[in-house]
């Protein structure tokens, strides 16, 4: 059947989310246009495709024992010059980002795999462009600041072309949002029209 390579993350809801990433756009990261702004539970890995039905039991057993949580960024900062990234900063929500990833990843189940680097939950601003650019991304980004209500994750695939697409959205506690109602995963609007975010 082949394999397909999938993803595990939370998604950035609105304004921020495409301001975010019409922001990375224009630092000039071309991944900016194919990856929602979010934070990664489960970087891409390939699977065999008829491994997925057990990935998505998988997941919505994790998110089952979820809890609603807030997650706040503040500032940016780098991982160079380990790794060419510069990010927005997580300040809260980090643990409970952690404890998920791990349930995710965990050794029994059908996403295990081991991680290039150390786990550190981060929203990526800037990813493998040149040293300039990945300056202007951490000092013109260094104020900015946002909060807002965890209430799920969500599994996306990634296409031939490299833009990755949601699968499904698993909601905290098996209900269907986070207040019961609403998805998951905020829908970002038109790049080409991003709305003003408060910071």
């Amino acid at each position: 059947m082949g394999t397909v390579t999938l993803g595990v993350s939370i998604a950035v809801p609105e304004p921020y989310g495409s301001y975010l990433q019409q922001r990375r756009a224009g630092f000039g990261d071309p991944a900016a246009h194919g990856i929602p702004t979010h934070v990664t539970l489960l970087p891409p890995t390939e699977v065999d495709s008829s491994a997925l039905p057990g990935v998505e039991r998988h997941l919505a057993s994790v998110a089952a024992e979820g809890r609603p949580f807030t997650m706040r960024l503040e500032g940016t900062d780098t991982f160079r010059p380990l790794s060419p990234v510069v990010y927005v900063k997580i300040v809260e929500g980090v643990e409970e980002c952690t404890a998920l990833q791990e349930r995710v990843r965990e050794a029994s189940g059908p996403c295990a795999r081991e991680l290039q680097f150390p786990y550190h939950p981060h929203v990526t601003i800037a990813h493998g462009i040149d040293e300039e650019a990945m300056d202007r991304a951490y000092a013109e980004l260094k104020d900015f600041r946002a909060a807002w209500t965890i209430g799920g994750f969500a599994l996306y695939e990634q296409g031939a072309d490299g833009v990755w697409r949601l699968d499904r959205e698993y909601p905290f506690g098996g209900g269907q949002g986070p207040s019961g109602g609403g998805p998951v995963v905020p829908r970002q609007v038109n790049l080409s029209r991003p709305p003003a975010p408060s910071l």
